[in-house]
């Protein structure tokens, strides 16, 4: 059963060692959780529907649906999920099983004048799908049992899926057939093949599947206005590409009820390692280097001194540790060490070429490979259970978010000092400690993403807890203005990021984008308020 207030499976979470409790004290003071509230409470709560008399076979109107419905992942749904304080919740919730019914259901909104949200796999940091106060009723239209592979084409690699796929499907349906997407973002075991495309996400293995929107071949969307199909080329000059208008789109164009991606033969070997670097200049080097030199890789990742400090701290054994770090110092690694890890996938031949050429490289910069498969691997076998550390941290009573950026090299070690220096004082005139450390997820020639988490504790109340996350908030969005910024790398705009767009896409920018949406929803029925304000209510 999935989690009604939190992340993922009820059995699922992610153990931390038991010394956790002492460093999180030690780092930012004791703390104590808040209390939860209970399903059957929040229940009780949930107004009455405003369809509740629509009488539609796709509409459902049960308060437990709607609840578990209302909201996505980002601090601020957790935080009105644990309090058991939602505000808003939609009036229907429908679960469509093909593009016809949902052709039936934008006509039917629109016959009763009501908002309409896709929702994925719930798994949105931005706000994307949690409804805002409207006099319009509010239909939530989850894609999840438009699940099914619907076609593969084998001599063009193309595959056509229900938008509703989530990441497990997808791959196990692919694989039968000798296949993967390879696209593989922490989200995955939740998150669907529409919700990437819509969103623009990045997978884990970027470098070499590429991006969703290198994987994205074609499909279709209903909007209030139509139908948009979207046609297959390897490449096309037929004027701008309509499958921008789509990635992206966060649900305001319409619905993706079909995703057509370009798939790969199943890799005859993979593997991961983890090596670690003296100090963060050389880190740096290196992660700007391995791309550079086209070594083949499928992944980098690159943590920062104070990420390494603290995943290893909430990973790994006290005792366990301090053997690790003792031969690491007779190697000459020492405080400021930074892990980096690689990963390999090909054929065994390809993957034995690339590890020579990657450790030529990270031999070149200094770096170290101790236990390097295992923690690899331990890595790999825990690479989907990250987002659970939330669940661990709540209820030791500390908070933990994330947010992310990309900027081009020239800007990445400047932003990163920065951007860490301003959260860690965010909350100092309260006499609170923020502990922030950054890593590199998605490395390019020109530059890199730059991903950083952050643990506060909880405050005195619900309110106290989402005011500290509000100031960090607001000073880690200035600072990835500042400098020169993209205000979203892989989680998409919502409406957590809205007052930050304009800086990026510029007045005329967002009216174009704002006139192609009125063209495809001229009501402002599809997601109003996501990307651009104030539309809608």
């Amino acid at each position: 059963m999935r989690r009604w207030n939190g992340w993922g499976e009820e059995s699922s979470g992610m153990a931390l060692p038991a010394s956790a409790g002492s460093l999180l004290a030690e780092l930012l003071g004791p703390s104590s959780p808040l209390p939860d509230a209970a399903l059957d409470e929040v229940i009780r709560r949930v107004p009455e529907s405003r369809l509740a008399d629509s009488a539609h076979a796709l509409l459902e109107t049960d308060a437990e649906i709607r609840v578990r419905h209302a909201r996505g992942q980002s601090l601020p749904d957790w935080l009105a999920m644990r309090s058991g304080e939602f505000g808003v919740f939609p009036d229907a919730v429908a679960r469509p099983e093909s593009g016809e019914q949902v052709r039936e259901l934008l006509q039917l909104a629109a016959q009763l004048d009501a908002i309409v949200i896709p929702y994925g796999g719930g798994t949105s940091v931005a706000g994307h799908i949690t409804p805002a106060p409207s006099r319009r009723p509010v239909v939530t239209l989850a894609l999840t049992r438009m699940n099914r592979l619907l076609d593969l084409d084998e001599a063009s690699g193309v595959a056509t899926f229900g938008a509703g796929a989530r990441g497990p499907e997808v791959e196990a349906q692919l694989r039968a057939r000798g296949y993967t997407l390879g696209h593989f973002p922490q989200s995955w075991e939740l998150s669907t093949l529409g919700g990437w495309v819509a969103s623009r996400s990045s997978g884990q293995q970027s470098l070499r599947y590429g991006r969703i929107e290198q994987l994205f071949a074609g499909g279709r969307v209903e909007t209030p206005s139509g139908s948009l199909d979207l046609p297959t080329f390897p490449a096309s000059a037929a004027g701008p590409d309509l499958r921008e208008f789509v990635l992206g789109s966060e649900g305001r164009l319409g619905v993706i009820t079909e995703v057509r991606v370009r798939v790969s033969p199943l890799p005859e070997a993979e593997s991961f390692e983890t090596v670690f670097l003296p100090d963060w200049r050389r880190a740096l080097d290196c992660a700007r280097d391995l791309p550079r030199q086209r070594t083949g890789l499928s992944m980098l990742r690159v943590a920062n001194p104070a990420e390494t400090f603290t995943g290893l701290r909430l990973a790994v054994d006290e005792d366990q540790l301090g053997w690790l770090e003792r031969l690491l110092r007779l190697r000459g690694i020492g405080e400021d060490k930074c892990m980096l890890t690689l990963g390999y996938t090909g054929s065994r031949v390809s993957v034995a070429e690339t590890r020579r050429h990657a450790r030529r490289v990270l031999h070149r910069h200094g770096a170290v490979a101790l236990m390097a498969g295992r923690l690899g691997a331990k890595w790999a076998h825990g690479r989907f259970r990250y987002p659970y550390l939330r669940e661990a941290l709540w209820r030791l009573g500390y908070a933990v978010d994330t947010f992310e950026t990309a900027l081009d090299w020239s800007r990445v070690d400047g932003y990163i000092r920065d951007v860490e220096a301003r959260v860690a004082d965010a909350l100092s005139a309260q006499g609170e400690r923020v502990h922030v450390f950054t890593h590199l997820s998605h490395v390019y020639r020109q530059g890199s993403s730059a991903y950083t988490s952050y643990l506060f504790r909880v405050g005195d109340g619900y309110d106290a807890t989402l005011a500290r996350w509000r100031a960090v908030k607001q000073v880690a969005s200035e600072a990835i203005l500042d400098w020169g910024g993209t205000i979203s790398h892989q989680h998409g705009v919502g409406r957590d990021h809205v007052p930050y767009l304009a800086a990026e896409k510029g007045e005329l920018g967002l009216a174009a984008l704002d006139s192609v949406f009125r063209r495809f929803d001229p009501d402002a029925r599809m997601n109003p308020g996501v990307l651009l304000p104030g539309e809608g209510s």
